[in-house]
């Protein structure tokens, strides 16, 4: 079970966790000093989480057979 389905199963109906970036702007708007504060990880992590990907998946991902050219 990923760690996500946890999320949605445990932690938002327990304490109504955001796990949206624009879900958790907009309140943030609203609510406005200490969670605008905290609302960048909201959109940094994933920024960091898809470039690391990307960079895995082209280190061990993408490898072409022996004999195979680009085009």
């Amino acid at each position: 079970m990923g760690l996500l389905t946890l999320i949605h199963l445990i932690s938002i109906p327990v304490t109504n966790t955001s796990v949206n970036p624009a879900r958790s702007t907009a309140v943030a708007v609203f609510v406005g000093d200490w969670a605008l504060a905290q609302l960048w990880l909201f959109w940094v992590a994933p920024l960091i989480g898809g470039v690391l990907g990307a960079l895995v998946y082209r280190l061990i991902g993408c490898a072409r057979p022996t004999g195979e050219q680009a085009t």
